[in-house]
């Protein structure tokens, strides 16, 4: 049951959409590759399927539209892209680093990501030195969201009960592993995905990062001036 009562002692934010404006450059990489290999995808369609959803998730997904060969070729195609697209220009989302500047609870980073993709991302943002150490993947779990797994690893690896921590996300599967862990989230709307889309039981929704270190301080974290 998510309570909304319980003193914060964990901050999870979710990297892509969150942290990194990357979502964007997703949904266009994916669009471009259903259009080539078969598959028409419109962005609303990327959304809802792929957004916010693991590798593996997504690698299923195309295996049984298009059969294993596609799916690998997609990811592979997927996976140079996108980094292209990174190095090309990145930025954190707006609002993002003055809001962390803020936030004086612990943080980690927990996200359907690769290691290799964080460090790529958050790195050329210059985000990765505020999170080293503290970075968990669904790599690592055995299941990605929506199933709670990844968010329940990452409070178990920072010490904290699922209770008194909240979650930062902006994908349905994102907020729906927050709830299903028993946490507390944040929905941000300013990106990819539609405010209905992230509302639902336990879940404040919001559109400008700014926002963020006050709505924690209501609901009773502690900010001003910390890491």
């Amino acid at each position: 049951m998510i309570t909304s009562t319980e003193p914060i002692e964990l901050v999870i934010f979710d990297c892509d959409g969150v942290l990194v404006d990357t979502e964007r450059i997703a949904a266009r990489v994916n669009v471009a590759l259903g259009a080539e290999l078969g598959w028409p995808l419109t962005e609303e369609e990327v959304i809802r399927l792929f957004i916010g959803r693991s590798s593996a998730s997504n690698r299923e997904q195309i295996a049984a539209r298009l059969g294993a060969e596609a799916a690998r070729e997609w990811e592979e195609r997927f996976v140079r892209m996108h980094a292209e697209a990174v190095d090309a220009g990145v930025t954190p989302v707006d609002g993002l680093p003055g809001a962390l500047d803020a936030i004086t609870l612990p943080t980690c980073v927990a996200s359907s990501g690769t290691h290799e993709k964080m460090r790529h991302t958050l790195g050329r943002t210059g985000l990765y030195e505020r999170f080293v150490g503290r970075i968990h993947s669904a790599t690592e779990v055995a299941h990605g969201k929506p199933a709670p797994d990844l968010f329940l690893y990452a409070a178990s690896r920072m010490g904290v009960d699922p209770s008194a921590c909240v979650v930062v996300e902006d994908s349905r599967p994102g907020v729906e592993a927050a709830r299903a862990a028993g946490m507390r989230s944040f929905g941000y709307a300013g990106g990819l995905t539609p405010a209905d889309r992230l509302a639902g039981p336990g879940t404040v929704v919001f559109t400008d990062m700014r926002e963020l270190p006050a709505l924690l301080a209501a609901a009773g974290a502690v900010v001003g001036g910390g890491r």
